[in-house]
């Protein structure tokens, strides 16, 4: 796994995509992901391809999100929106679901999972009432 990015084991374009369609299919799917999916425009096809753009230069691939957009600055652009423990763990059900059927690797898939889990607790910006 040291020799290759990210980007190569999860299959390249391919398998990116796979992984980033499978996330929103779940995420427009799963009853338990409502409060997620209303955050995001009723066509998913934008965010499909700028999750793709950034995921792809985040795990070593191509930097298509910087060449289009410029730096990335996850938590500013999340900022518009309320995300705290129960957004953040909607997002990662969804993020954990669809890399348990796609990635086979369970090294891989850990690594994936625990990467994910810290960028996603990082976007959190307020407190969840009990």
């Amino acid at each position: 796994m040291a020799d290759e990015t990210i980007y190569v084991l999860l299959g390249g374009e391919t398998g990116l995509r796979a992984l980033v369609d499978r996330f929103y299919d779940l995420m427009a799917e799963l009853p338990e992901t409502r409060e997620i999916l209303e955050m995001h425009p009723a066509d998913l096809a934008v965010s499909r391809d700028k999750l793709f753009k950034f995921l792809s230069g985040f795990f070593g691939g191509p930097s298509l999100y910087i060449q289009e957009y410029g730096h990335p600055m996850l938590r500013a652009r999340h900022m518009p929106f309320a995300i705290g423990d129960h957004a953040r763990d909607q997002w990662m059900l969804c993020m954990n679901q669809a890399i348990d059927e796609l990635v086979p690797d369970k090294l891989l898939a850990d690594h994936l999972k625990a990467s994910f889990r810290r960028t996603a607790d990082h976007m959190r910006n307020k407190q969840d009432l009990a």
